[in-house]
């Protein structure tokens, strides 16, 4: 059922998106339209994440199944790979919005990363 409607909240978001880069400029958008581009930019990638971590994870699972050796490997949770992604989707969005106040450097990304490995470190100890 996740799934389903993951899928259909990153259809709906990737279509906002392109509404609002071909209609409008940042000037003309104004703070609401800003607040839809960043969401429906968040929500299109926390999405395709997902559905990326569980598709490469169970081609690694299906790859490495016949060099396992002591227990086999399974494949990672589709809701587990969602709280993973809904971590590393905020990645892009923050790198967007440092740039869009001209503040994009090497310490601000190292810091934006440092973030997101502390969050996904805190979803694998927490999250069972």
């Amino acid at each position: 059922m996740l799934q389903r409607v993951l899928a259909l909240i990153t259809v709906t978001s990737l279509v906002v998106l392109a509404i609002i880069l071909s209609t409008t400029t940042p000037a003309n958008a104004g703070a609401l339209g800003l607040l839809a581009l960043f969401l429906s930019a968040y929500l299109a990638c926390l999405g395709l994440i997902s559905f990326f971590l569980s598709g490469v994870s169970r081609i690694l699972v299906y790859v490495s199944s016949g060099f396992t050796a002591k227990r086999p490997r399974r494949p990672l949770a589709f809701r587990r790979a969602y709280y993973f992604s809904t971590i590393l989707a905020v990645v892009p969005v923050l790198l967007i919005g440092l740039q869009s106040v001209n503040a994009v450097g090497v310490y601000e990304v190292l810091l934006v990363i440092a973030f997101a490995l502390l969050g996904c470190l805190y979803i694998a100890k927490r999250i069972r």
